[in-house]
């Protein structure tokens, strides 16, 4: 059989939204390792049971300390390593919203990046990894975030630095990733950070050479298209090993990257994003490569709307990890995915395959199925059939019954007003009409 070029394999769990109530991910973790999985990425942000004055940063639904801890000791007996990923720069919404660290934020009117020139920004940095850390024994790696840092060098703190000679914004990004890596090296030396790449990309060679950043951090190059360059990839590759990084990431994607409010994963999508990424890990310097990371967005960022559910996504997770483990994709892969969910026949080119599937949840893939393809366009198309909403009401019923099992209350409600209640709603509206009209008439 084939050999992956990327000998591990992490499936990225975003609990940014619609995290799985715990015991939906120990029933679906040893999918993952059955599909070829050899680890996890788990972004945590409000889900981790913070304490003490980062007590504000917990959601409703923060899992607690002893849910953690099953779902680690679950995938510790599924041979799944965990790698932690918290963000530290860009993406902290889920921090900087809180008015206790509102005055932490690089711009004051945006909540998304942190100022990196007050030092209590540093100590609430370190305060988030102690206790992250603190739950993960045996770390090797921790994911620091530090992608899309927006407004960077906008805050005023940030203006008068720039004014100092020689200052530029990508000196002052790579500062602060040098310190929350330094923190990371001197606290936990076993522990590597990773960082994602986009921020790195476009800084000058020997600005990122002489940084000292190479030497402390792992970068993940993403990219989750479908047509990803090779050659570009190449080189980015060329580049960072000329900086002086030892070793390297990449990131792919699963589902969530093909539309914020999607809630279908179009498979052939994520399929042939995968089938870029190994022919970019057999191009040369296998010895830098690390692994790949499949990641699976649940909102592109704190403040949007969902994306695929995680259940919806877990075909698609399938079919790339095995493309991955066999080194690409053909019928012999097709069936083996088909077996391992019970499909009778897997469709990667359009939305509707055959068979509900025996995965844990299965059977909130299939209904949202039904309400992708079906819901929306039938209320247009049939508003005339009186028993189209008792039908689509019945249905939504099932789908709400089938999500209380895997999702809490207030994903549900979010989930079902974004994609039901409005054609719903719609559609009672037509009837309410309807029946005002005949009675009108007699």
């Amino acid at each position: 059989m084939p050999r992956c070029p990327l000998p591990r394999r992490l499936v990225h769990l975003d609990l940014k939204g619609a995290p799985p109530r715990p015991h939906y991910l120990t029933e679906v973790l040893p999918l993952f390792r059955a599909l070829g999985a050899s680890g996890l990425l788990v972004e945590y942000e409000d889900t981790f049971p913070y304490d003490g004055e980062l007590r504000p940063l917990r959601a409703e639904q923060a899992y607690s300390l002893s849910e953690i801890k099953e779902i680690l000791n679950v995938a510790k007996l599924h041979k799944l390593e965990v790698i932690p990923l918290v963000q530290t720069f860009g993406h902290m919404e889920f921090v900087l919203k809180h008015k206790e660290f509102s005055h932490l934020r690089e711009v004051k009117a945006f909540p998304n990046a942190l100022n990196p020139h007050k030092e209590e920004s540093q100590l609430l940095v370190r305060k988030m990894i102690d206790q992250v850390v603190a739950l993960h024994d045996g770390l090797q790696w921790f994911h620091i975030g530090c992608d899309e840092v927006y407004y960077l060098g906008d805050g005023e703190e940030s203006k008068q630095w720039l004014q100092q000679q020689e200052n530029n914004p990508e000196k002052l990004f790579l500062s602060h990733v040098k310190a929350v890596a330094s923190f990371i090296a001197s606290s936990y030396p076993t522990v590597k950070p990773i960082v994602w790449d986009d921020m790195l990309r476009g800084i000058n060679d020997e600005t990122l050479t002489e940084s000292g950043v190479p030497e402390l951090v792992e970068p993940m190059i993403w990219d989750y298209a479908e047509d990803i360059d090779v050659d570009s990839k190449v080189l980015l590759i060329e580049k960072y090993h000329k900086c002086n990084f030892p070793k390297l990431w990449f990131a792919s994607a699963f589902k969530g990257a093909t539309g914020a409010n999607q809630s279908l994963t179009h498979i052939g999508h994520h399929l042939k994003n995968h089938l870029q990424w190994l022919k970019v890990a057999h191009s040369g310097h296998a010895d830098m490569l690390q692994g790949i990371a499949l990641t699976g967005w649940q909102r592109y960022d704190h403040f949007s709307v969902l994306c695929e559910l995680l259940p919806v996504g877990i075909p698609s997770l399938a079919v790339c990890l095995q493309a991955l483990e066999n080194d690409g994709y053909s019928e012999m892969v097709k069936e083996n995915v088909e077996k391992y969910l019970g499909i009778s026949n897997l469709e990667t080119d359009t939305f509707m395959s055959a068979g509900q599937g025996t995965f844990p949840g299965s059977d909130i893939f299939t209904l949202v199925t039904q309400v992708g393809f079906y819901l929306k366009p039938s209320v247009d198309e049939l508003l005339e059939q009186n028993s189209l909403l008792s039908k689509w009401n019945a249905l939504a019923q099932d789908l709400q019954v089938a999500m209380e099992r895997v999702f809490y209350l207030c994903t549900i409600e979010e989930w079902m007003e974004e994609n039901v209640h409005p054609s719903l709603q719609k559609l009672q509206q037509v009837m309410n009409d309807l029946d005002a009209a005949i009675q009108a008439q007699s």
